[in-house]
């Protein structure tokens, strides 16, 4: 059964990793530095020249992205000059935790979900005539109502009454075949077994107002005109009692973890949405933060704690541009999730989980393959450096240069993007100096933005005047803005 408790790298993963705070308290105040990576720094002057002369927004989360990206680039740079491609088994799982975690906690379900899906076979004709959950054949005759007229769809209605009176339970499915116009017209129809609110109401209240084994008269939902057959239990026997046994195992995961949190005493601290918001606003400032926002008897979760969650998760989940239009009060129960996912971990640990041989190897490897391409797209790989360069001196100077080339290249929208994962990032942060300079990215930012003044005047001087709107160009006097729609229904299809 797929497992959820790992809740999902955000754009965090190429908008940058915190710096190291290892540098001099004065570096701070030396605003002509953005950021320091090994041997090499970031002037001010180019990076407003950067981003002064490109197309990227100038804002500071944006002139931040761009310092970390060149700051893991980098470090990547430095690392190979010096032979080291972080081979070390103790950087791969400390960098690779979530997926270390992932594995610890399948491993950990296995042991104590056994049993989870087992279902006494007897009971499942009665649940399945109860209505526990359906599983219905239909034939659809499309007739949107946004779509046609009343006219049209009345024609439609009429057609598929003419069929209903040719269908009979047994030909159903044949006469699904030849007639419906949805993709379920290859199954005969059949919509497989679906759990209560899986489909439109109209669609659900006409499969319920009908006995296993029966066919519906004519009815109408938002995709067209349907009859529909509920099928017996004998049909579905195998599929129904596979189901019912992944919502009886769901239901008692979900009793699992809410034992857990209760037993545990998970309470959310009353300032936390206020500091989830500021986390979502600028990760980066809070990736040492120790503020508690949640507690249990055993533990606590910290801001730091949660940026490492958040990096955890897949790019699709958008996590933070979600935090950020959640509302205060959906925040606790997030938080709460990912102490669930704490606390899961720790009883793993209680457990004495621990990852085999073949998995953790295959974490490791995967690891190391992200470092050697990552260095190798940046043509700064040990095997690269060491045939233009002999000393280690000499090879620190090739790397960064060639780093800086691809990154003027990069900012000029002439090289392709180099994806760091995150765990790469964090590993080479853990073992080489580095910094971002808040001071330094507000001088850049100011600088930049004359950079750019200059050239948009300069490219508005060139454009002869013109009543015709340009493309691109703020009309004249601006319209009132339009109400904002609202918020559609979740559709959903039979």
């Amino acid at each position: 059964m797929k497992r959820n408790v790992i809740l999902a790298t955000t754009l965090a993963a190429t908008l940058g990793i915190a710096a190291c705070d290892s540098f001099k308290e004065a570096l701070t105040a030396h605003v002509d530095v953005v950021a320091r990576a090994g041997t090499q720094e970031l002037s001010a002057n180019h990076l407003a020249d950067l981003i002064g002369n490109s197309k990227v927004p100038l804002r500071r989360d944006v002139a931040n992205a761009v310092a970390q990206i060149w700051v893991t680039y980098q470090l990547l740079a430095y690392a190979g000059a010096h032979d080291d491609t972080l081979r070390d088994p103790a950087v791969a799982d400390a960098s690779m935790w979530s997926a270390v975690a992932q594995e610890k906690s399948k491993a950990f379900y296995e042991r104590v979900s056994k049993g989870w899906t087992k279902v006494d076979s007897a009971i499942l004709p009665q649940k399945y005539a109860a209505g526990d959950m359906l599983a219905a054949r239909h034939i659809l005759l499309m007739s949107p109502r946004d779509g046609m007229s009343a006219a049209s769809r009345d024609s439609v209605r009429k057609e598929l009454e003419k069929i209903r009176r040719t269908v009979t339970a047994a030909n159903f499915a044949d006469v699904a075949t030849k007639k419906s116009q949805d993709g379920s017209k290859q199954n005969g129809g059949s919509l497989g077994v679906f759990a209560p609110g899986a489909m439109v109401p109209e669609f659900e209240a006409a499969v319920r107002a009908i006995k296993p084994g029966e066919v519906s008269g004519v009815f109408e939902t938002q995709f067209g005109f349907h009859i529909v057959k509920r099928q017996s239990y004998d049909e579905v026997a195998k599929e129904f009692a596979q189901a019912y046994g992944q919502i009886a195992a769901q239901k008692a995961e979900s009793t699992f973890l809410t034992g857990l949190e209760t037993g545990a005493n998970v309470q959310v601290k009353s300032g936390a949405p206020k500091l989830v918001k500021a986390i979502v606003e600028d990760v980066d400032a809070h990736r040492d933060d120790k503020t508690t926002l949640a507690t249990w008897r055993s533990g606590s979760l910290t801001a730091a704690r949660l940026v490492q969650w958040m990096g955890a998760m897949p790019p699709q989940s958008r996590i933070r541009e979600g935090l950020a239009q959640a509302p205060d009060s959906a925040i606790p129960h997030f938080l709460k999730q990912i102490a669930r996912n704490e606390l899961v971990l720790k009883a793993a640990d209680s457990m004495k989980v621990v990852l085999d041989t073949a998995a953790l190897a295959n974490i490791r490897n995967a690891f190391y393959t992200q470092v050697i391409g990552a260095m190798s797209e940046l043509k700064v790989a040990p095997f690269f450096l060491k045939d233009s360069a002999k000393t280690k001196a000499e090879r620190e100077r090739l790397g960064a240069s060639r780093v800086d080339a691809y990154f003027d290249l990069l900012l000029n929208e002439k090289a392709a993007f180099v994806n760091v994962p995150e765990a790469v990032s964090t590993a080479l942060r853990e073992k080489y100096e580095s910094r971002v300079v808040a001071a330094g990215i507000e001088r850049a930012l100011e600088r930049a933005t004359k950079i750019r003044q200059v050239a948009d005047s300069t490219r508005a001087s060139s454009v002869p005047p013109s009543a015709v709107p340009m493309p691109g160009a703020a009309p004249a006097q601006a319209a009132p803005p339009a109400p904002a729609p609202k918020p559609a229904e979740p559709v959903k299809k039979p």
